[in-house]
């Protein structure tokens, strides 16, 4: 069970510019309300089937979201990095959980009631706007995922994940190294692809030298070549 206190982080309104939208009196009630939590590596977030109780703000690390597939098999449908919200779709569709979320490291969370965001979406037609824009832009990206992780070879998922990894976590300082160490399951799960077959593509492509590995680090080494795979699928 994560930590939850009240205690000294960023404020709330240097997170995100979506904050900055509210008025003074809004801002106040925010902060009156919200709740910090700290959760440690894997620990879970949130479980399919749960009722909505709170959208969450990342603050620190990174949070994964995924369901659960045939077999037991997990599908990562989403990666969320800091300053990011989850949890807001079901709240707002008035259902439970379809997917589950967890730590995919130590991770801190600003978590906000949903009666409190609720009251400030109808106060603010800004924030009412963001959110919309929000939902909009996810059903955009999920669409085309889902013809790609059910179309696409599987070099062609494999590229694309590490593309979007790199795209969504940037690199290091060597300007080629993903900014996120993904094992080769979760990294398969992202994929829609079993762990073999996704060890297997690696390597043809450290073979290509197109990447290179150093335990769960990869570095792009060809990103031109990675993204005309991706694309030819």
């Amino acid at each position: 069970m994560a930590r939850t206190q009240k205690t000294e982080y960023l404020n709330i309104e240097e997170v995100s510019d979506i904050w900055k939208m509210l008025t003074p009196e809004q801002m106040d009630y925010l902060k009156s309300n919200y709740l910090v939590q700290n959760y440690k590596k894997n620990e879970v977030i949130y479980c399919e089937g749960e009722t909505p109780t709170h959208v969450f703000c990342v603050i620190k690390g990174k949070v994964k979201i995924y369901k659960s597939g045939v077999g037991g098999r997990n599908q990562i449908v989403r990666m969320v990095k800091p300053f990011e919200m989850l949890a807001y779709r079901a709240m707002f569709a008035g259902e439970d959980f379809v997917t589950a979320a967890c730590a995919f490291e130590p991770t801190l969370i600003y978590a906000i009631p949903k009666e409190v965001i609720e009251k400030l979406i109808f106060d603010n037609k800004n924030l009412a706007w963001y959110f919309i824009q929000a939902l909009a832009t996810d059903l955009g990206i999920a669409d085309s995922r889902a013809v790609s992780l059910t179309q696409k070879h599987i070099r062609g998922r494999l590229a694309e994940s590490l593309l979007f990894l790199k795209d969504s976590y940037g690199v290091e300082a060597d300007g080629a190294t993903i900014s996120i160490y993904l094992s080769r399951e979760d990294l398969a799960s992202l994929s829609n692809m079993t762990t073999s077959n996704a060890i297997r593509t690696l390597s043809t492509f450290v073979t290509e030298k197109i990447i290179t590995m150093d335990g769960r680090k990869i570095k792009l080494i060809d990103e031109e070549r990675l993204r005309k795979i991706s694309k030819i699928g």
